[in-house]
């Protein structure tokens, strides 16, 4: 799980509000911290912030694009504010990651509960086909060409 997360651009947290309305946003900097938490930057995240506050249950999903596969997290959060003192050691790579361009107003730690593969269809549908294979497709589809 640690390789699809970092390989994965973006991750797309759900979080719940207080009417019960289901909210997905995409989020930036994350990482995972320890064997069971995934740490999300709260750089532009009031709403999910007042969410994870309210209903602490939340779902995040990542994905490789290249690899084509990728993981749905479910868990419970709850926020660590920058004066918290487990600020700065929880929120270590997250904040390596954002540097001086993005300022961290808080961490969304995601204590994992339950953990699911995701798979693009082409697993099922050509499982002949290795890993190369699907990256050579995906970089072709794209555009884009490896370092």
């Amino acid at each position: 799980m640690r390789t699809d997360i970092a390989n994965s651009v973006l991750c797309w947290l759900a979080t719940v509000d207080a009417e019960g309305t289901p909210n997905v946003t995409p989020k930036e900097i994350f990482s995972s911290y320890g064997d069971d938490r995934i740490i999300v930057a709260d750089i532009a995240s009031s709403n999910t912030v007042r969410n994870i506050r309210s209903h602490p249950a939340v779902c995040v999903s990542f994905i490789d694009v290249f690899r084509q596969r990728g993981f749905k997290v479910k868990g419970q959060a709850f926020i660590i504010a920058s004066d918290h003192p487990d600020y700065p050691v929880v929120g270590a790579e997250v904040l390596k990651m954002a540097g001086e361009d993005f300022p961290i107003r808080n961490l969304i730690s995601i204590q994992v509960e339950k953990v699911s593969r995701i798979l693009a269809p082409s697993y099922r549908l050509f499982p002949d086909r290795t890993e190369q294979d699907r990256m050579a497709s995906a970089y072709q589809i794209y555009g884009v060409s490896p370092k």
